[in-house]
């Protein structure tokens, strides 16, 4: 079972808690909770690895992560502004490996209901 750390600072406003339970539901893998929060028109760029385009495309590639194995992530900053945010935290894998990420969303209106761009940087700590 996927365990997520949270620091104490992270859930100070509704979209605080909105990119908390994002981060949440990729650790555990929950395409449904991540489909139900985006736009059909939802862009995801992993910098380094290509970008994803439409809700489509988006379920697909969660499709392929259901075998990468999250067992512990921990956010260690949140923060929100107008249409934006962002997530870092430390990610420990199922088979060993850990990485540092931060994603940073762009919402589709200021009050963040939906998320309309992610943009993730991921390193492997080694």
């Amino acid at each position: 079972m996927t365990k997520v750390i949270v620091s104490e600072d992270c859930g100070n406003s509704p979209k605080n808690i909105f990119l908390k339970d994002l981060t949440a539901a990729f650790a555990k893998r929950d395409s449904k909770y991540l489909l139900a929060h985006v736009t059909d028109g939802i862009r995801w760029t992993i910098v380094g690895d290509g970008s994803i385009h439409g809700k489509d495309g988006f379920a697909d590639a969660l499709k392929q992560l259901k075998d990468t194995k999250v067992k512990t992530v921990s956010i260690h900053h949140i923060a929100t502004h107008g249409r934006s945010g962002f997530v870092n935290g430390t990610t420990h894998w199922e088979n060993g490996r850990t990485s540092t990420f931060c994603d940073v969303y762009e919402f589709s209106n200021a009050k963040g209901a939906a998320v309309k761009e992610i943009t993730s940087y991921v390193i492997e700590v080694k």
